[in-house]
């Protein structure tokens, strides 16, 4: 049993030493690497294709050099489910202590290096690549250290198997220049990334004024589309286990929710349960579709190792966005709405770059510039789409804003026209209530007074020359207080509110109230006067204005002749009271008592011009004001 167990141990020994295919010959020197060095030459790689699971396990398999891979910039598809072994030495022939770092390209979920030791025992070093992907090695003076890196790949297509080492002194330069590779694309992806930030920031205001859930979905859409620029433009030369898990998993995450936001964003905005309903029965089954899809992968990435099948499911939800597009597309067309053209635009932008994008990748284009990676020009048809869309609410925006003043304006010509007809219906029972009274005040006062009147004539003539003087005064009094009464009837009876109506009774009045007096009436009135109503308050004033004046003609200016001319002169109105009297004395105004004081504030309320004058006798005019 001993000696058995000695010969399995050569054995051991002997397929070890066949596998490490003489590694002096592959080591690799410290102090000749300058800046960076591709350790392919020196490189032995094992595919663990049987899932072996332990770097110890492998070490008696058969190994082969890197060059005989003949590995294109990114490894086979086949590779991705697999572990992949590397083994090379480096040897320090320095005094001093030396450190590397060992980057084996992108993208990896998971790096773990192996030291060799003399007892040819592995012992694991401490894992500090997770942030960025490369790894320290220690070398002390004069050591020879043979390596085993064990790799496992993200799972993605765009993988790529290219082992460097690299000097401490040189990686901030190499990380820099490697980073910044593509410069023109990082400062184009973080222009979009600020496009979008403010998309954002819009659809958040908007949401905050009217809380309507097109702007939270096209909102939550932007979020996902920026985070998805963002990353893919900040770690697309980088490494590391979150740039692995971006560019593995998150990347597709963040495109299918922001389309399912994308979806609940369109059925909002267009009302499409209402307005479209076959569009919404798409909708709905994408939706619901898509729902599913995301299950699916995510058990597929975290529960299993089938590669082909997960890729599988991406590239069938990304056709199935790309055919709903086109669906959406060929439906908007046939609508011939300018809402719907917004929408319609920006899908058609993001579909055409989407093409581009899908032709770059398929070709495989060598990567040489802005026009030829693929990424960017989906990244520029997302934003064109959301640019549209934006447009698309404003349009929409304005649109309700305008509905919205419409039905204020309706509602507001509705209160006013209330309003209007409330003031009418209150001035026609005024109107009504004075007809009423005016009416009264006819058959009942004015038949009263008048009996009274008559009356204190009979007595007059019974009495004969034996009359006293308060029969007199109460047969004066009768008669003037029926004047008045007349006076106030007429001025209550909306049947007389109108200029021509009122001229007839002001002529018919000073007429009569001349006759018998000695002073000699007459009234010029001009040709064709306009026909414009006067409401009751005004002819009210202006008579008692007028009867005041006549008034005061009678008893303070022994005038023989008063003349009342209505002139029209450019549509202005006047009415001239002239007497051939003694005039006014504007110093001595005591014997017009408060009169005319009365008169002008009568004429100021209704907004008629009040003047005053001598000229051969006084003078008044009533001018209309305009």
């Amino acid at each position: 049993m001993r000696k058995l167990r000695i010969i399995l141990f050569f054995i051991l020994c002997y397929n070890f030493s066949n596998g490490q295919l003489n590694i002096d010959s592959l080591s690799i020197s410290l102090p000749i690497i300058i800046d960076n060095n591709p350790i392919g030459n020196n490189t032995l790689v094992f595919i663990d294709s049987n899932h072996l699971n332990s770097p110890d396990k492998i070490l008696p398999g058969q190994w082969i050099t890197y060059n005989s891979l003949k590995l294109n910039k990114t490894i086979p598809q086949e590779f991705i489910n697999k572990t992949i072994y590397l083994e090379f030495t480096l040897n320090n022939t320095d005094k001093n202590a030396d450190t590397v770092y060992f980057y084996p390209g992108n993208s990896y979920r998971k790096i773990a290096i192996y030291k060799i030791l003399s007892t040819v025992k592995l012992q694991q070093l401490q894992d500090e690549s997770k942030i960025d992907g490369f790894q320290p090695l220690a070398i002390l003076p004069n050591e020879t250290a043979t390596y085993i890196a064990e790799l496992h790949f993200a799972k993605r297509k765009f993988n790529s198997l290219t082992p460097k080492i690299i000097p401490k002194k040189y990686l901030d330069k190499y990380q820099r220049e490697y980073y910044t590779g593509s410069y023109n694309e990082l400062v184009f992806g973080y222009i979009l990334c600020g496009l979008l930030v403010m998309m954002i920031f819009f659809n958040v205001a908007n949401y905050n004024l009217g809380r309507k859930k097109e702007f939270l979905y096209n909102c939550l859409y932007a979020i996902c589309m920026f985070w998805l620029i963002f990353f893919n433009t900040y770690i697309d030369r980088r490494s590391g286990v979150f740039a692995s898990f971006f560019m593995g998993y998150l990347a597709f995450i963040l495109l299918l929710i922001g389309t399912i936001f994308y979806i609940a964003f369109t059925r909002k905005f267009l009302d499409t349960k209402n307005n479209y309903p076959l569009l919404n029965k798409i909708f709905y089954y994408e939706e619901k579709g898509l729902l599913i899809l995301l299950f699916c992968y995510n058990f597929i990435y975290f529960f299993t190792e089938n590669f082909s099948l997960q890729n599988a499911v991406e590239n069938g939800t990304k056709i199935l966005i790309l055919l709903t597009g086109i669906m959406y597309i060929i439906v908007g067309i046939k609508q011939k709405n300018k809402l719907f053209n917004y929408l319609l635009i920006g899908n058609a932008i993001l579909i055409f770059f989407s093409i581009i994008s899908f032709v770059l990748i398929l070709t495989t284009v060598r990567r040489t510039g802005i026009f030829t990676s693929a990424l960017l020009y989906y990244e520029v048809g997302i934003v064109g789409e959301l640019i549209f869309f934006l447009l698309g609410l404003t349009y929409k925006n304005r649109k309700e804003l305008i509905e919205r003043i419409k039905e204020q304006e309706a509602l507001k010509l509705d209160a006013e026209k209330q309003i209007f007809e409330t003031k009418i219906a209150l001035l026609n029972a005024q109107q009504n209530e004075r007809n009423r009274i005016s009416k009264d005040m006819h058959d009942d006062l004015g038949a009263g007074v008048t009996a009274i009147r008559l009356f204190s004539e009979l007595a007059k003539r019974r009495l004969g020359k034996n009359t006293i003087p308060e029969i007199e005064k109460i047969s004066s009094s009768a008669n003037e207080l029926l004047n008045n009464m007349n006076a106030i009837i007429w001025t209550m009876n909306s049947s007389n509110d109108s200029f021509g109506n009122m001229v007839a009774y002001v002529r018919s009045y000073a007429i009569e109230y001349f006759e018998n007096t000695g002073i000699h009436c007459s009234v010029t009135v001009a040709e064709h006067l306009p026909e414009m109503a006067v409401n009751g308050a005004i002819r009210r004033n202006v008579f008692l204005v007028i009867k005041e004046a006549l008034n005061n003609v009678l008893k303070h200016s022994k005038a023989t002749e008063v003349k009342l001319i209505l002139k029209i002169e450019n549509t202005s109105i006047s009415l001239i009271i002239q007497d051939n009297g003694t005039g006014i004395d504007f110093d001595n105004l005591r014997k017009f008592g408060n009169g005319l004081k009365n008169m002008k504030d009568r004429m100021k309320k209704s907004g008629i011009g009040f003047f005053i004058e001598n000229n051969n006798g006084t003078m008044i005019i009533l001018q209309q004001i305009k």
